[in-house]
């Protein structure tokens, strides 16, 4: 994955609650994300949001790998 998508993903206290959200604006990635999981199509998201890009859809899915991407440990 090309770190240059990953780049998009801007976290700023105070903004968002912190939250990861796309090139500082006030789109958080968990709201594209839920967008995308309830049926929405990229190109209904760009259409409806167009200060989205393509790429701002595809760095918000690569945050969501990353940040899934770690060992889960269960404890007994």
């Amino acid at each position: 994955m090309a770190p240059s998508l990953l780049d998009r993903i801007t976290i700023e206290p105070g903004k968002c609650g912190g939250r990861p959200c796309i090139r500082s604006s006030r789109m958080r990635v968990s709201d594209l994300l839920e967008l995308l999981a309830n049926g929405a199509s990229i190109e209904e998201v760009l259409s409806d949001y167009p200060t989205l890009v393509r790429d701002d859809v595809l760095a918000a899915i690569a945050y969501a790998a990353v940040q899934t991407s770690h060992a889960i440990v269960r404890v007994a």
